[in-house]
């Protein structure tokens, strides 16, 4: 009787070991719905990418047809009431304003168009990309902005060049409804086989342990970060402002034809 005790003792794992086996378990669940949802997540933010590329054309083609045509129309306008005799001088000069009201919404539009969907990324890189963003910005906040960007700088891959200006683009709007700053410091560098971004401003600061979770901004630049293989980090205190930290990879060299 007791060698059968003893061989199903042997036979059953004891308490100790389930627990283990239980937990290798669960860990195995966790990191398999941790990818599931980084997949899900990238899809989205490849999806809402996607969809900001298809309303900058639209924008860019469609509406930029309708506001060229008009604005040629204007000025045919323009030209008869010039040529009338005597002018039409109040016609003339509701006409100006009309004209100007069309290159303010002409201006809007590839602002937004290039909000949605900076092209200069590929044309002219990420280093007057940047800028322009910034000195916009700086129109629109009526901040003091400080620029030392870099040019030349990486090469990053393209999905890593929006993912930078993704995350500038949520830092300054953070900036603009949070901080309560006056200047702020836009940097961009490469260090070795890195490229450093740098966005830094003198507002009032927070406790970033106290961020709650559902603070999806933050979350997002982080995780546009890592999408991009890079790492971001965030220092901030009460009255001593905030600094958001970027570092990505430079894209390695394609190799050379044979």
């Amino acid at each position: 009787m007791k060698l059968r005790q003893q061989g199903r003792r042997r036979g059953r794992p004891g308490p100790a070991r389930q627990l283990q086996a239980h937990n290798r378990r669960l860990a195995r669940e966790v990191q398999q719905r941790t990818r599931e949802l980084t997949a899900l997540a990238l899809h989205l933010q490849t999806a809402r990418e996607d969809e900001r590329a298809r309303l900058a054309r639209d924008l860019h083609d469609e509406l930029g047809a309708l506001l060229t045509a008009t604005k040629l129309d204007a000025a045919r306008l323009r030209a008869r009431l010039q040529a009338a005799a005597p002018p039409a001088a109040e016609a003339l000069a509701c006409l100006a304003s009309l004209v100007a009201s069309l290159d303010g919404v002409i201006t809007l539009k590839r602002r937004i168009t290039e909000e949605l969907c900076p092209s200069s990324l590929a044309h002219l890189g990420l280093a007057v990309t940047l800028q322009t963003l910034a000195r916009e910005f700086a129109t629109r906040s009526g901040l003091q902005v400080h620029l030392a960007l870099a040019e030349g700088v990486g090469p990053l891959a393209p999905p890593a060049a929006l993912a930078a200006y993704r995350i500038v683009q949520e830092a300054l709007s953070n900036i603009a409804q949070h901080a309560q700053a006056g200047q702020l410091w836009l940097k961009l560098r490469t260090h070795g086989a890195q490229v450093l971004l740098e966005v830094r401003d003198d507002g009032r600061g927070f406790v970033p342990a106290a961020v709650p979770p559902c603070r999806h901004g933050l979350v997002g630049m982080r995780f546009r970060a890592e999408a991009a293989g890079g790492t971001l980090t965030l220092q901030s205190a009460p009255g001593l402002g905030t600094r958001v930290a970027l570092s990505l990879p430079v894209q390695a060299a394609a190799p050379a034809p044979a």
